[in-house]
């Protein structure tokens, strides 16, 4: 009977859950069972689900088993990384040896974000795109928030910087497409704002894919609240209308995050981040100095004695004051820059990644 429930187990199989329904309503609470609830979107320690209107508050809520991940179920094998208010542990399913990423947040914060957290999370459950980073499962226990995700065996595009120090313009531009175009589902199929693109949110893997990170429910709580009028992330990145939404409340549109991409790819090219302290010191005293520098001085741009003229112009295209005048991810997938590097494969990438020595894949 043993050796029964244990091949059980091994014919398991992992798979992403089912869209939810259209048309959900929003009322919600934790109960004091410790279910998240909003509507008809239940997260608990088992898992998360839509429950339908045929469906009790009794019913279980949990999936079938040949699609259901249980937290007891994933063994902690490291740490990969702390931030935005939670852990992140590379943990390891113990009956399929599947790796997974396993983002652990404390939900400590105003009513007012728990709707933004559901609908998230709802989005989660529907999102599919080759270059966002896959979720599987999440679950609300003890307080915590805890999100299964994609594990990304490259680490983050941070990571690979602190190898190479720079990366040369044809593979840029390959890093560069498959960002613009996980930017491109999340502003336009999803309508989403990233509102925190960075180096460390941009993760690689050996196969030569990368994908977008920490986008959704981990912005929403690092911040008191989710709407995009409110501060989320690093202001080194943060476009200056962001900055200056930060003093009038006005808001700001998904071509904020176009210009942290612009930022991201110009210290990809130069090794340093394209403001410099006025004391030429390795990091800023004061952000207040940083944002003023952002706000005040002409936007940044790629040398032309050390650059193509259509990496120039790419860049000249993404960091415009003005945010009427900054190109979206559909025009500059269609950009000069894209389209002459456009014939690099995905063998080569996979090739920089590997021999970049990217960090090891698991270590107890």
């Amino acid at each position: 009977m043993k050796t029964e429930g244990k091949d059980s187990k091994l014919k398991l199989k992992l798979s992403l859950p089912p869209p939810p329904p259209q048309g959900v309503s929003f009322a919600e609470f934790l109960t004091p069972s410790g279910t998240f609830l909003d509507g008809d979107l239940r997260v608990n320690r088992d898992g998360i689900r839509i429950v339908s209107q045929s469906e009790t508050e009794a019913a279980p809520l949990i999936r079938p088993s040949d699609q259901q991940l249980a937290l007891a179920d994933l063994e902690t094998i490291k740490v990969l990384g702390k931030g935005n208010g939670g852990i992140v542990q590379l943990v390891q399913h113990k009956w399929t040896q599947q790796l997974f990423a396993l983002k652990v947040m404390e939900l400590k914060i105003e009513e007012s974000a728990r709707k933004l957290i559901a609908r998230e999370l709802r989005i989660n459950l529907t999102s599919q795109c080759p270059n966002v980073v896959m979720f599987y499962e999440s679950f609300y226990d003890n307080g915590k928030i805890s999100i299964v995700l994609e594990y990304m065996d490259g680490g983050s595009l941070a990571d690979l910087l602190n190898k190479v120090k720079k990366i040369a313009e044809a593979y840029l531009a390959a890093i560069c497409k498959q960002v613009l175009q996980g930017l491109l589902y999340l502003h336009h199929e999803k309508h989403i704002i990233h509102r925190d693109l960075k180096p460390c949110n941009i993760l690689i893997n050996h196969e030569g894919e990368v994908k977008i990170a920490d986008f959704g429910v981990s912005a929403i709580m690092a911040s008191t609240s989710g709407h995009a009028n409110t501060y989320v992330g690093t202001y080194h990145y943060m476009s200056p209308e962001r900055i200056s939404s930060e003093v009038s409340g006005g808001e700001h549109n998904y071509r904020s995050d176009i210009w942290s991409l612009g930022i991201v790819m110009l210290q990809c090219a130069t090794g340093q981040f394209p403001y410099s302290p006025p004391d030429r010191s390795e990091d800023w005293a004061s952000v207040y100095q940083l944002v003023a520098a952002i706000v005040k001085q002409p936007e940044p741009c790629a040398p032309s004695d050390q650059f193509s003229p259509e990496f120039c112009s790419f860049i000249s295209s993404c960091l415009q004051k003005d945010p009427t005048k900054r190109w979206s991810a559909r025009d500059l997938l269609e950009h000069p820059f894209m389209i002459r590097y456009g014939d690099l494969q995905a063998e080569a990438l996979k090739s920089y990644f590997t021999n970049a020595g990217s960090p090891e894949t698991s270590s107890k």
